[in-house]
């Protein structure tokens, strides 16, 4: 009996001890230090110091060079139309024929008008000739020889607004027959055959337009237009003349139109409401594929930026409220840094503040970079090389 109550002593002692080894173990574990994360995988670029490209992209519409409204010019009925719709035409071509009975007849009355006015002036020219030679013989009095004289003076002013009254009415006439007044693609007819018009009314009739080639409208906000200015008058941009300033059109499809333009003209006016500026640009149009009204956007290259830090837009992380790149110190810590962005160009950002040249920001790899941990970066090495100032860390 005794025998077996030390063999359970003896087992409870054994299980005391294993639990309390199991705790001494638990604590110890519980005190070791988890191991670091290796550092993340970026790739880096290092800032520098260069030129730029100044690229402004802009909504425009398209206009035509030279837009003529044809409107009657004489009353009638529209007797043909003598023209394609959608046809280009010569300058003076014939577009519409109106009924020319009335003109007519209205020169033919100018024309006698002008016969009357000259038979007047024939019988004044006589009287006159007669008064001569009786006024050196006192036949006649000198009051009635100066009453002849102006008589003739009136019957020369007849003659005269005789042939201007058939000058009109000549010109009546030739409106008759209603012809482009410039040379481009006449639009649809906005009247048919025996349609009246009038020329009181300024009857519309149809619109000629020239698209050989063609004018791209722009507008800028007064105060970027500003900036610019200031820019460059203080060096930091090289801006080329107004007309040398070249344009890169995207039309309504997405499509790079092709021909290259050039700016033409800026606006003196500042439009109220909008507190914007017109900029125009002209188009060679070979093809007639820029028509009026059409929405397209336009690429100003409006100089070069100089001596500036640019970097690439993949970089860049733009908040509700700001933006920041990931800054590469020189022992492999990230730092989330605040900057200021300019233009873009290429691709690029321009940075206006938070950069240094020199420093090297994370191009790939930001999204899972943790601030203040160390990464592991590698050179970026771009597929293609942008305009751009910053170099490759080697």
């Amino acid at each position: 009996m005794r025998q077996k109550y030390t063999s359970f002593s003896n087992l409870k002692n054994a299980g005391r001890l294993a639990a309390m080894a199991c705790i001494i173990l638990t604590q110890a574990c519980s005190n070791e230090t988890a191991p670091s994360p290796p550092p993340t995988p970026v790739k880096v670029l290092t800032v520098g110091r260069s030129s730029a490209a100044n690229a402004i992209e802009l909504p425009g519409r398209v206009e035509a060079v030279r837009s003529a409204q044809v409107r009657a010019r004489v009353d009638g009925i529209v007797l043909r139309r003598l023209y394609q719709e959608g046809s280009d035409v010569a300058a003076g071509t014939a577009l519409f024929q109106i009924d020319p009975g009335d003109v007519q007849a209205q020169l033919r009355q100018a024309n006698a008008g002008l016969t009357r006015a000259l038979a007047a002036r024939s019988d004044a020219a006589q009287v006159v000739k007669r008064f001569s030679s009786l006024i050196g013989r006192q036949a006649i009095s000198e009051l009635e020889y100066e009453s002849a004289r102006n008589n003739l003076r009136q019957a020369e002013a007849g003659v005269q607004d005789a042939r201007a009254a058939l000058d009109r009415s000549k010109l009546a006439a030739s409106y008759a027959t209603v012809r482009a007044p410039i040379a481009g693609r006449v639009g649809r007819a906005e009247v048919s055959e025996g349609a009246l018009v009038s020329a009181g009314a300024g009857t519309l009739m149809t619109q000629v337009d020239q698209l050989s080639q063609v004018y791209v409208v722009f507008t800028k906000s007064s105060s970027d237009l500003l900036d610019l200015a200031r820019m460059t008058r203080s060096g930091e941009v090289r801006l080329p003349d107004l007309r040398n300033i070249e344009v890169r059109l995207t039309t309504e499809n997405g499509q790079d139109y092709g021909v290259v333009g050039h700016l033409d003209y800026a606006g003196l006016v500042v439009q109220p409401g909008t507190g914007s500026q017109a900029l125009r640009a002209v188009f060679p149009n070979p093809h007639r594929d820029l028509l009026p009204g059409q929405f397209v956007r336009g690429v100003l290259q409006a100089g070069t930026f100089v001596n500036v830090l640019s970097v690439p837009e993949r970089a860049v992380m733009i908040g509700a409220g700001d933006t920041s790149v990931i800054v590469v110190g020189a022992d492999n810590v990230a730092e989330r840094r605040l900057v200021t962005l300019g233009e873009s160009h290429d691709g690029m950002w321009i940075v206006r503040s938070g950069l240094k040249a020199g420093e090297r920001i994370v191009v790939e790899g930001w999204q899972t970079v943790v601030p203040d941990q160390k990464v592991a970066p590698q050179p970026f090495k771009p597929a293609q090389q942008p305009a751009q100032q910053a170099s490759s860390e080697g």
